[in-house]
């Protein structure tokens, strides 16, 4: 359909002059009082105090910028009767413009510049001596209607100013009323103070809600009906004569050209000549016009004052250097900067230069490793002669230096020394990240770790005396390399191991290690995007996987017990999975294929999960199972429907687990890793808050296990029970304790609001609403669910933290004790987490190349996102009151209450 183009032409290619019509001139004019025509008798000699209409004229200027194009013009005298109208004659002009036609063709056209005839009008066409080139986007007309005073004289009846083009670039069209300024000239300043268009009373917003209309009409956006458009139109006129008559102002109707050629309109869009030429962006030195032989060489004056400054010979001078007082508290600065600050080439000469002062400081290791240029070997060599002497690091900084950003093998080796010294509590803490540091390793280091595989092992790594066929990892093995002696086997007498033979060492000593070791590095192997994408990556975690294989063989009797138990978690997850799949097929509602989820179950023989030989659960290693319970498992209400299982314990507990299929969970085992690493860096600073770090564990890519805390949703709480301290009073009531509830239950409610909604906060995690927070009987309040973390969020302006008005009613109020405390309990764990801010970013930089979505979505500025929520520019006094901003603003978000309604009647809807 013609409709549905758009045709135009450019203004640049008009070479004719700017025209349009001044039409009709209607409203009030107030005649001035007694005094002021006592003062100028002259006056009632004017056309204000006419009997019959006074004969009145339009001048037109072009503005732009606030100075004038060009000289003014003014209509041709005309004597009136009755009213400010007459015919005017039509205007034609030809030109040629172009009309789209396709992508970078055009055609040449005839066409006409008109006007279309109105009814009456003022005067006739102007032209304005300024061509359509010549104008800016910026153009503006001011238009003056002028009274006769006098012989000679005239006074302004009023002035008004419009834009010649809109606000996307096109030449305006048709008729458009004016407010007209009563007194004053037309103003081309900017801005100016007699705008023609302006939306200050609701009479303009109705005038301008149709003239809107009328355009989308007359652009083919509405259908076209001829009966219904003659109605329309005329009953538009009446509203908008009324309108003008009921208001104060003078409105001057102007009209615009149009252009038209073979019954198709065009408009005219500002364009410059030549603007579509392309300007490539130059980025070597070709944007020097005059030719410069040494531009993109190398600075020879920097280079040899690095090379001199850092020479060997500067060695002894420096030895004994010692920094002056500002020259100290700059180098203080320096060292406390965070990780992801980039030195600049002074900071990193300062660091050198006084590297010898600051060896005895083991946070300035990790900045002085930044400033070394690792490319030059007599720079390199000193700095590894002094990274023995330097005061060792922290455990927990050198984390830093197994990030991407260090690629020396000895500095790398240096960190994994440094690791040695922490115990295995400490280093299951971060065991998530440091399989992730493992794709910063040379790779061909990890497949030399290699022993040449028997026959048997390439087949699928089993130990047939103790695993009974079953498979630790499928696939076959890579190709053997020459015959070394296992890393493995020499730990001990091996000083500084690399990063994939020191866990694999310390994972033969401990089965929780070895279990979690196990379940990260096969989620990794069974990743496919990295498989597709990164098959060089993809193959190292295989290696890692077949050199455990081999150390776990190769170890004692307990060692090769826990191979075997690997391999039947394995088995287990494997049934399991098969298990699911057979219950998603099943067709029917929840309740069908519960009961088809708990015959399969009961049904051992062809299944086997429900009476098994005891094994470690993958979630929780130090519990070992015997089975699931048929009869208690079910499905949740949920699109995947995740199942809860019930496993027996071998010491006849029971253990609750949720385990979901087709659901990646790498993300919220993540995120609940470092909660619960933020869990113990308060109890450590001896801030219990009370909260709930559920375990949870990505078997695959695609299936995982998460603990099941006994809990009910707040937002079930408020449907049942009204409040959240009703459901207290039920659950734990005491005559004593504040608003009949337990003092120990409302001490748990309030400290682990403030946990969370400070650990929310800092991880930036999105779509909070009243069913993913839980609430348990003895008052701790807990998340789940964090599928959008790092500032994402679905719903729109979410506030800081989610502190909605029902969780501060369940404290008391905003002016309770218990408030009051909660506020307290923030500032703490704010304060005492950012002192901690350096481990949870080194932490998080080793996880920006792990396929987790929302740290995939923008790798490069993950650890940025969370760095900024800790504000490390503010001193403690500043951050609490920055958080006691966070907090005022987070209860007082009312578009929050707003989204939580839509939330919840969406659910409702949705049940």
């Amino acid at each position: 359909m013609d409709t549905d183009k758009f045709n135009y032409v450019y203004s640049c290619d008009l070479d004719i002059n700017v025209q349009l019509k001044i039409g009709s001139l209607e409203g009030k004019r107030e005649q001035k009082s007694y005094k002021v025509l006592l003062e100028d008798p002259m006056l009632r000699f004017s056309g204000l105090y006419q009997d019959n209409c006074s004969d009145l004229y339009v001048t037109c200027q072009v503005f732009a910028e606030g100075k004038p194009l060009a000289l003014p013009v003014r209509t041709s005298y005309k004597a009136f009767s009755t009213r400010w109208k007459h015919y005017p004659e039509d205007l034609h002009v030809r030109t040629q413009m172009s009309e789209s036609v396709g992508p970078g063709l055009k055609r040449t056209l005839p066409c006409q510049l008109f006007s279309t005839k109105s009814p009456q009008c003022l005067t006739g066409g102007l032209g304005l001596p300024v061509k359509y080139p010549d104008l800016p986007q910026s153009a503006q007309v001011a238009l003056t209607v002028w009274d006769i005073y006098g012989p000679g004289r005239a006074v302004p009846v009023g002035g008004t100013t419009v834009t010649l083009f809109g606000k996307y670039g096109m030449f305006r069209q048709g008729m458009h009323d004016l407010k007209v300024w009563p007194g004053v000239e037309g103003d081309g300043g900017e801005p100016t103070t007699t705008p023609g268009r302006t939306s200050s009373s609701l009479a303009e917003d109705q005038m301008g809600r149709l003239a809107k209309l009328t355009k989308a009409h007359r652009q083919g956006h509405m259908v076209k009906v001829d009966w219904l458009d003659r109605l329309t139109f005329r009953e538009i006129e009446m509203i908008n004569e009324r309108e003008k008559r009921s208001s104060n102002f003078m409105y001057l109707m102007v009209e615009f050209p149009r252009v038209r050629t073979n019954d198709k309109e065009y408009s005219i869009v500002y364009y410059e000549k030549d603007g579509d030429d392309a300007s490539p962006v130059l980025t070597s030195c070709d944007i020097v016009k005059v030719p410069d032989p040494q531009m993109g060489m190398e600075n020879l004056v920097e280079s040899k004052h690095h090379k001199l400054a850092r020479s060997l010979r500067s060695g002894p001078s420096d030895h004994d250097l010692k920094p002056n007082a500002s020259t100290r508290d700059q180098l203080n600065i320096i060292v406390s900067y965070p990780p992801t600050k980039q030195l600049s080439s002074e900071e990193q000469d300062l660091v050198w230069k006084f590297r010898y002062y600051l060896t005895t400081q083991e946070k300035a290791l990790a900045k002085f490793l930044k400033c070394v240029n690792w490319d030059l070997p007599q720079e390199a060599k000193q700095a590894l002669e002094l990274l023995g002497k330097w005061r060792p690091m922290d455990v927990e900084d050198s984390l830093e230096l197994l990030s991407s950003h260090f690629t020396n093998p000895t500095v790398r080796r240096y960190a994994v020394a440094r690791l040695q010294q922490a115990d295995d509590e400490d280093l299951l803490m971060y065991l998530l990240q440091l399989v992730q540091a493992l794709k910063y390793e040379s790779f061909s280091d990890i497949q030399k770790g290699l022993e040449p595989c028997s026959k048997r092992e390439s087949q699928g790594l089993s130990d047939d005396s103790t695993l009974d066929g079953s498979q630790i990892i499928s696939g076959t093995s890579g190709s053997s390399t020459a015959p070394q002696k296992g890393k493995e086997g020499v730990d001990s007498e091996n000083l500084e191991p690399d990063l994939c033979t020191f866990l694999i060492s310390r994972a033969c000593k401990n089965s929780t290690l070895a279990n979690y070791l196990y379940w990260y590095v096969i989620v990794e192997c069974e990743d496919q995007d990295t498989q597709q994408r990164d098959p060089k990556t993809h193959e190292m975690y295989m290696n890692v996987m077949r050199r455990f294989s081999q150390a776990l063989l190769k170890g004692d009797k307990s060692v090769r017990v826990m191979r075997s138990l690997l391999a039947a978690q394995q088995t287990f997850v494997d049934r399991l999975v098969q298990l699911m799949k057979a219950v998603q097929r099943e067709s029917g509602n929840r309740k069908k294929k519960t009961e088809r989820l708990q015959a399969l179950l009961a049904d051992n023989e062809k299944v086997n999960l429900s009476e098994i030989e005891p094994i470690p659960l993958p979630l929780e290693p130090q519990i070992r199972i015997r089975g699931i319970i048929p009869e208690t498992a079910t499905l949740f209400k949920s699109a995947l429907m995740p199942a809860k299982l019930i496993f027996k314990a071998e010491d006849g507990a029971m253990y609750p687990v949720i385990f979901k299929h087709g659901d990646d969970l790498r993300q919220d085992q993540l995120i609940l890793q470092i909660i619960s690493l933020m869990d113990k860096l308060l109890r450590k600073e001896n801030l219990d808050l009370k909260l709930t770090p559920y375990k949870v564990l990505a078997t695959s890519t695609k299936h995982g296990f998460m603990q099941f805390v006994q809990s009910v949703p707040v937002a079930e709480v408020l449907a049942t029970e009204g409040n959240i301290q009703s459901f207290f009073r039920k659950h734990a009531p005491s005559e004593k304790g504040p608003y009949g509830i337990s003092s120990e239950v409302m001490d748990t409610y309030v400290k682990s609001c403030a946990g969370y909604c400070v650990i929310t906060y800092i991880l930036g995690v999105g779509d909070r609403h009243l069913d993913n927070l839980l609430l348990t009987k003895t008052g701790k309040l807990f998340h789940i669910d964090f599928g959008y973390i790092l500032g994402r969020d679905p719903k729109p302006l979410p506030p800081p933290m989610k502190l909605s008005k029902e969780m501060v009613e369940g404290m008391g109020g905003m002016q309770s004790e218990q408030y009051q405390e909660f506020r307290k309990q923030c500032y703490t764990a704010f304060l005492h987490l950012r002192r901690y801010a350096n481990l949870i970013l080194n932490l998080f930089s080793l996880m920006v190349d792990a396929n987790i979505p929302d740290i995939a979505l923008e790798p490069d500025k993950t650890v940025k996102k969370v760095q900024d929520k800790f504000r490390l520019d503010l001193s403690d006094e500043e951050a609490v009151h920055y958080m006691h901003s966070l907090i005022d603003e987070s209860v007082g978000a009312l578009f929050a209450a707003v989204v939580e309604q839509i939330h919840k009647f969406a659910q409702y809807w949705r049940r």
